[in-house]
């Protein structure tokens, strides 16, 4: 399994997702600069994985500051330097709630250390990392078990008699490039997979940033699941084709609001439109980190604005470099759209509750009540 994450006992790297497919290259992460900047630039992305780096990252700050003997002895001190910290990771992007909610978690221990008598500013960066580090294992565990529930609902509800498996489309990257490993939606793919259920398996390219054909075609064909790529904008044509027979659509999540309205990737909402027309299952695939209970819809829901070069340029290797199988591969940045066009580049769309069939979790799949309407606050009793 594709590992994007690495970490231990302070010492942080992360999979540059800027440079794959093609080059796999670790970068470190020392302090809350490094993961800020790996965030915004997008050189770590996915909901899940946005969070753990954030937390990883000031871990490592507070490791390096405990080796110079700069942890304040007062708690408060400690306390408030680890606040002032989260708050400014939190500014890296503002759509995924992932992140938001480990710094309230977080921000809520480190109080609690600070709080007990005899209590030292060592004593809370301790709590502080014990907590972080544990993120990373929960999120790996909470994932394998999205990928089994995921995986049993739709041989359940999605799998057509005659045919004993299942072909299901994807969209943007939900896999282990997304999260401590496994993935979410692309979980639930790798749980039929290896269930030996699964017919095939659809990505889209995914524009404008490529997510899809860069990130989630590269580990499928890591993982040998078979796969097809397929543009945006063929997907309705997909779904139509009874020979292909696409049982289900399965994407991940930034932000579940309260009534099960979703923020993801650009291109969601339209393959929730098709979905429905065509009769094909749509579902969303999450851990209970993603679900915002404090958001009531959609329309509460800040989407991200994203700079316009992603739009208009592209970037990758020449093909003869890679047709050659050359080591050394440079990354250059080609243009293709008209100069002095102008752009709209939302990172996010939002898909209403309606149009989506059931939300996968860690601890089952959520459907719409009798009431036509999802409760997720049952995720939480």
């Amino acid at each position: 399994m594709l590992q994007a994450i690495r970490y231990n006992q302070g010492n942080l790297e992360i999979l540059d997702q800027l440079q794959l497919p093609f080059v796999e290259k670790y970068i470190p992460i020392q302090n809350s600069e490094d993961g800020w900047e790996a965030i915004k630039s997008m050189k770590v992305r996915g909901a899940p994985a946005i969070a753990i780096v954030a937390m990883l990252a000031l871990c490592s700050e507070l490791y390096a500051l405990g080796t110079a003997g700069k942890i304040p002895s007062a708690p408060a001190e400690a306390q408030d330097y680890i606040n002032k910290k989260l708050a400014y990771l939190l500014t890296s992007r503002p759509t995924a709630v992932n992140l938001s909610d480990a710094a309230r978690k977080l921000e809520v221990l480190t109080v609690e250390a600070a709080a007990r008598p005899g209590s030292t500013g060592q004593d809370v960066t301790k709590a502080f990392i014990g907590a972080a580090e544990e993120m990373l294992g929960k999120d790996l565990q909470d994932n394998q078990q999205i990928g089994h529930n995921g995986a049993e609902w739709i041989m359940k509800h999605a799998a057509n008699s005659d045919t004993p498996n299942v072909a299901v489309l994807t969209h943007c990257n939900t896999g282990s490039l997304a999260t401590s490993g496994y993935g979410t939606a692309l979980g639930v793919v790798r749980s039929l997979s290896s269930q030996n259920v699964l017919r095939h398996a659809y990505c889209t390219e995914t524009r404008p940033y490529n997510q899809g054909s860069r990130l989630t075609a590269f580990e499928l064909v890591h993982d040998n699941i078979p796969a097809t790529l397929i543009t945006d904008s063929m997907a309705a044509a997909l779904l139509a084709d009874s020979s292909v027979g696409v049982n289900a659509i399965v994407v991940g999540a930034d932000r579940v609001a309260a009534n099960g309205d979703t923020a993801n990737k650009i291109g969601t909402y339209g393959l929730a439109v098709l979905a429905k027309h065509h009769g094909v299952k749509f579902l969303v695939a999450a851990p209970l980190t993603t679900i915002d209970l404090a958001t009531k819809s959609g329309e509460d829901i800040v989407i991200e604005q994203r700079p316009s070069n992603e739009v208009t340029s592209i970037k990758g290797p020449r093909q003869q470099d890679v047709a050659s199988g050359s080591a050394a591969l440079d990354l250059e940045t080609v243009c293709t759209a008209a100069p002095g066009i102008k752009v709209w580049n939302p990172a996010f769309d939002i898909t209403p509750a309606n149009l989506i069939d059931g939300i996968i979790t860690e601890k089952g799949v959520v459907e719409k009540g009798a009431d036509g309407q999802f409760h997720m606050d049952v995720l939480f009793n």
